[in-house]
């Protein structure tokens, strides 16, 4: 699903059918010197909810070559129904198919099917010492062994979880309630150590995105109740879980969040890619995007350490398929490729 929420998503729909236009880009990537150490990258498409059209596209950066769904390509088979999220732990990718109730896992280098493990209406994967954590909308986080690939903890969470970030030895979880009549206004607190809920902290209403950096700094993006409480961002100390700020931010229906070195990146509500400097804990730029580059749907964002790259993907009009733009670090467009219906999620994969 998108990160929209199911009781907003025929607003959204009304808005795109306005607004969206259908685009069909024809791109030449182009990279210089691609580091040693990355093969690629995928992204994970979404699709239409209820259409059973997510993909998992895969780019090559040795041999510029696209494969616009790795999945089937590999398995021959489809990967199922809004895949919501995927992360890689070691040899292994986690793929969170939320209309399918799957958590898929492949191999990270082949997409090649090793195991699936039905959850309900799954939603994010994040890892932490050889556990995978996964939230799902029936208000638990499920902790699978990523040896065994079985779930070896169910930890009962708030309404509707979303996103989840591991920082100084806890699980932080963004219960949305995104699904209830009023939404959501807690992150949920897991020890790592004992596998249990200490503490609700409050926050805007309809959390959904949660990162962290190295400032001891947990970051979440909610989406207000799009009546009388705004979209917003609250700042955690993750030492004291107590509420540092609430910085004034512009956001919309979509909210995905990134950190890269001193710098967080998250979309506004006019499509531009908004830095906020963790370091100084103040506004950086309105817009990191200095070319003229236009976004008319940001969608995911993410990035790469060891170039200082930002990966921005465009779902357009939400029905055709998506693009992914590269940025150095500078905001200036490096490439761009074509991916698949209402690209989600961006993960680096190593040689």
């Amino acid at each position: 699903m998108k990160q929209i929420k199911l009781n907003y998503l025929f607003i959204a729909l009304a808005l795109v059918t306005i607004l969206a236009s259908c685009h069909k880009d024809k791109v030449n990537p182009v990279i210089d010197t691609p580091t040693a150490q990355r093969a690629g990258l995928y992204v994970l498409n979404q699709g239409g909810f209820g259409i059973n059209n997510s993909t998992l596209t895969y780019y090559d950066y040795t041999t510029k070559l696209l494969v616009p769904d790795q999945f089937t390509a590999a398995n021959t088979t489809k990967l199922g129904d809004t895949g919501n999220d995927l992360g890689i732990y070691g040899a292994k990718m986690f793929i969170v198919v939320n209309n399918s109730n799957l958590v898929t896992i492949v191999n990270a280098k082949t997409a090649k099917l090793i195991k699936s493990i039905t959850l309900t209406q799954p939603r994010s994967v994040t890892f932490y010492k050889s556990n995978a954590f996964v939230t799902s909308y029936n208000g638990t986080v499920s902790v699978i062994d990523t040896t065994s690939l079985t779930i070896t903890k169910t930890i009962t969470v708030g309404s509707d979880p979303e996103q989840m970030v591991v920082a100084n030895g806890k699980l932080y979880v963004a219960n949305s309630g995104g699904l209830d009549p009023t939404p959501g206004t807690t992150l949920s607190v897991i020890d790592l150590t004992t596998l249990t809920e200490t503490k609700k902290i409050t926050v805007i209403a309809d959390p959904v995105s949660v990162t962290t950096d190295t400032y001891d700094n947990v970051y979440v993006l909610s989406l207000g109740n799009f009546f009388d409480v705004p979209a917003g961002m609250t700042v955690i100390d993750d030492k004291t879980d107590l509420v540092k700020s609430k910085p004034t931010v512009n956001l919309g229906f979509n909210v995905p969040i990134f950190v890269l070195g001193d710098f967080v990146y998250y979309p506004t509500a006019d499509n531009k890619i908004a830095v906020y400097n963790a370091k100084t804990q103040t506004a950086s730029s309105a817009n990191f995007i200095t070319d003229g580059t236009v976004i008319t749907a940001p969608y995911a964002i993410s990035g790469d350490p060891l170039t200082g790259e930002i990966f921005v993907t465009d779902a357009k009009d939400y029905s055709s398929n998506g693009t992914l733009t590269a940025f150095d670090k500078t905001g200036k467009k490096e490439y761009s490729i074509v991916v698949g219906i209402s690209p989600g999620k961006i993960v680096l994969v190593n040689k």
